[in-house]
């Protein structure tokens, strides 16, 4: 009688727990995975400056099964800051300009930001970006979800392109024509 009664009171005990358990479980279906959580940020560096322009550079890997579109960037160096890619101009010469639709980082790929070719040109660069010290970017992804990273200030003497005369920014405004950059 008596193990017949710790039994039922077992039992019993399991059946609730059971019945608290699938309450507090939800039919929810899972958030989406933002474009931002399977991206990682490496090597990252910026050109040293004086108050004006300059540029940034990264690998970007992309750890995720979808490409990532990278469409903007900010900095609290710059007031603005554009995408950039290295292209040919209309007289054969290497010209650097806007990137349309931004950068597309492959599903398991690398993206590489760098002197020469794709790059974060920072516009309007604020006060001196003095070598050794640190520069703070957030890179915004087209999901509207956002990264931030830390880049080294680096001396760098290369990559003096001009920007294509006559450009069109992100937004669709033309450009100044700048005589360097990254």
């Amino acid at each position: 009688m008596i193990s017949s009664r710790r039994t039922s009171t077992l039992l019993a005990a399991l059946s609730v727990t059971g019945l608290m358990l699938t309450g507090c479980s939800s039919n929810e279906p899972a958030a989406a995975a933002k474009e931002s959580d399977s991206v990682v940020v490496r090597e990252q560096w910026v050109k040293a400056t004086d108050p004006g322009m300059t540029a940034a550079f990264a690998e970007l890997q992309n750890t995720g099964d979808s490409d990532v579109h990278v469409v903007g960037a900010s900095s609290p160096a710059s007031s603005r800051i554009e995408l950039h890619e290295m292209a040919t101009g209309a007289d054969g010469a290497m010209v650097m300009r806007p990137k349309e639709g931004g950068f597309v980082i492959p599903a398991g790929g690398t993206h590489v930001l760098a002197a020469g070719g794709d790059h974060l040109m920072l516009m309007d660069v604020t006060s001196p970006l003095t070598p050794g010290s640190d520069a703070e970017f957030t890179l915004e992804f087209e999901d509207a979800s956002n990264t931030t990273f830390t880049a080294q200030v680096r001396d760098f003497s290369g990559a003096q392109e001009n920007y294509e005369p006559g450009g069109v920014d992100m937004d669709g405004s033309s450009t100044s024509a700048p005589a360097h950059g990254g």
